[in-house]
């Protein structure tokens, strides 16, 4: 299953975040390092199902299906809060940085507000910049992984010398447990000096950075979007950051809330609730369900919780749902489940790649794919498209 770490400092709302994110509850308070242990908890990414587009009933086995939006399951890490100085080993920071490497992809919760200071304690509204906080996160990742690779670098260099072997295997065999491929290291060096016996200390640093942005693209999050003094700082961040979602957690959170208690009905990732029982809605329950629509919903669309993972799984991962079935003309599985998986692929993943990740027993016996809309065996570099209806026939 696909991981997301949810990272940043303190006190930003980044367990709101993934408390809303994946419906779970985790402790949440006003100071730093709430958060010790990682978390970890169920979240849900939203596709159209074909379900409506072939008016059929589905029988979701892996994931579920509400009102012809198919919600496919990714796993969230609610990680410790970062400080400055993290690669040092301060506050949590090894603990942090190992936790935040077990994901594909970063997302980066921020006080939109400037409301917290570099620590995570509360300040005045607007008294702290919050494209620092990006900077310094970015900074500690970076010098962290830096520091794997220059753990006995000359070392390696006479070694890679002697020995005649490939640097970006070594490169890779120091990054081991990191999540990080041989392929993300060769394609970050092609930027660099390519005699790496010349490479000093900023060129690692530079290579390291590079494989940073390939091998865990990173969401920016801009909590607490609401706040009059957030509206200066995104634009700010807009600028310079290509991926900001601005978000009101603590505002998902009320609407899940409402929504259990039968008050409203609200699915997340919508723009907009219907208030089913407003007779036993208190003075307060109404102001805020008022402040949320005016204040969120109307001006930002939702509360861009739903938005930020949709973003990082479609966007950033540039991946497809693809429904693999056995009977192409029933879109069944042996059990007759109607559209039974969707499956999280790589976008230009081929048929046969599709096999092994439904099973590599499947992979190794894969003869062709059919196309289940079309009823047509499809070619073996067919690339994949979303919604696609796949059968396997194997040997």
């Amino acid at each position: 299953m696909l991981q997301i770490a949810v990272t940043g400092k303190p006190n930003v709302g980044k367990s709101s975040f993934f408390n809303s994110a994946t419906s779970s509850s985790v402790e949440m308070a006003n100071y730093p390092f709430t958060t010790i242990d990682a978390n970890k908890a169920i979240g849900y990414v939203v596709s159209e199902c074909p379900c409506k587009e072939l008016d059929l009933k589905c029988n979701p086995q892996n994931s579920d299906c509400v009102d012809g939006k198919r919600l496919i399951p990714i796993e969230l890490i609610d990680v410790a809060g970062l400080v400055p100085g993290a690669h040092e080993g301060k506050g949590l920071g090894n603990k942090f940085l190992d936790d935040l490497m077990q994901a594909k992809i970063l997302i980066h919760v921020i006080d939109a507000s400037g409301s917290t200071d570099a620590e995570g304690n509360p300040v005045g509204e607007g008294e702290h910049d919050p494209l620092e906080d990006l900077e310094f996160m970015e900074n500690e990742i970076v010098m962290w992984l830096y520091g794997i690779i220059n753990n006995n670098w000359d070392r390696l260099i006479r070694k890679i010398g002697a020995e005649k072997l490939d640097v970006s295997k070594v490169l890779y065999e120091q990054l081991s447990g990191t999540g990080i491929s041989l392929e993300d290291i060769v394609e970050a060096k092609r930027n660099i000096e390519s005699d790496f016996t010349k490479w000093d200390d900023n060129d690692l640093i530079e290579l390291t950075r590079n494989i940073l942005k390939i091998a865990k693209p990173m969401l920016i999050v801009a909590n607490k979007s609401d706040l009059p003094s957030a509206d200066e700082n995104i634009k700010r961040i807009k600028e310079k950051y290509p991926n900001v979602i601005p978000t009101s957690a603590e505002s998902e959170i009320a609407l899940i809330k409402a929504n259990e208690s039968g008050l409203i009905e609200y699915i997340p990732g919508n723009s907009n609730f219907k208030i089913l029982q407003e007779d036993k809605l208190s003075k307060g329950q109404a102001n805020a369900l008022k402040y949320i629509n005016e204040n969120i919903l109307k001006r930002y669309g939702g509360t861009g919780v739903q938005t930020a993972l949709n973003q990082a799984i479609f966007e950033l991962l540039d991946m497809i749902v693809v429904y693999p079935v056995e009977d192409e003309h029933k879109f069944t599985d042996q059990k007759g489940n109607i559209l039974p998986d969707a499956i999280l692929i790589k976008k230009g993943s081929i048929p046969r790649e599709l096999a092994y990740v439904i099973h590599t027993d499947i992979g190794e016996k894969f003869l062709h794919a059919v196309d289940g809309r079309k009823n047509m065996r499809v070619s073996s570099d067919y690339e994949l498209e979303n919604g696609d209806i796949i059968s396997i026939i194997t040997s």
